[in-house]
């Protein structure tokens, strides 16, 4: 599976874009300054929790907060 087709399965499932996790992840304080200030693991965990979503599908969210698109 692409990269984006990741992203476009999960705003599928949870209606929401990379930006908007984005915007999320800074309420949360994940986000410091435009940085990640976490690890991997409680971003991952919060996804699967609160959005349920996969480990993979999780991973991808983490790689857009991290600037990774591709």
């Amino acid at each position: 599976m692409s990269f984006q087709a990741y992203i476009d399965n999960i705003q599928k499932k949870t209606g929401k874009s990379p930006e908007d996790f984005k915007k999320i992840a800074e309420e949360k304080g994940f986000l410091q300054n435009g940085a990640l200030a976490v690890k991997a693991t409680q971003v991952t965990d919060w996804l699967k929790e609160e959005f349920e979503l996969g480990h993979g599908h999780a991973m991808a969210i983490y790689a857009t907060l991290k600037g990774k698109t591709e």
